[in-house]
């Protein structure tokens, strides 16, 4: 899915740094970053990670007032900020009702185009059902 965007002419991405899926997608950007050297990706911080050299220096960013949130809110401040700065959001919606949804959600409404890679998931299962 990312190296499609690429190909769409998409240059700029966002990752958090919280779960499985942004390590996933971590992994993959700097995999095609080698390939795509015209891609650059940033790692948007909420709150230093216990593994800071898991991050090279130049590839991390903490939104501005960050500093001021609390720490409990410091996810959805860092989440919110990713979705004011983003024209695209790939998401993997497993459920409805999950938090990934409710930022999905607030996405669409602002007009970002959501990529859901649940439904591609879906399809290769499937491939004689139609979206």
């Amino acid at each position: 899915t990312i190296e499609h965007q690429i190909e769409q002419g998409t240059t700029e991405f966002y990752v958090g740094n919280n779960g499985n899926f942004d390590a996933i997608t971590l992994s993959c950007l700097r995999e095609l970053k080698e390939k795509h050297n015209n891609i650059c990706y940033t790692v948007v911080l909420a709150y230093l990670p216990d593994n800071l050299n898991a991050y090279m220096s130049n590839e991390t960013l903490f939104p501005e007032g960050i500093e001021l949130v609390p720490k409990r809110y410091a996810i959805d401040f860092r989440n919110r900020w990713m979705i004011a700065h983003a024209n695209t959001v790939i998401a993997y919606i497993s459920n409805p009702w999950g938090k990934t949804n409710k930022y999905v959600q607030k996405a669409k409404n602002k007009g970002a185009i959501i990529i859901n890679i649940t439904d591609a998931s879906k399809a290769k299962q499937n491939p004689a059902t139609t979206h």
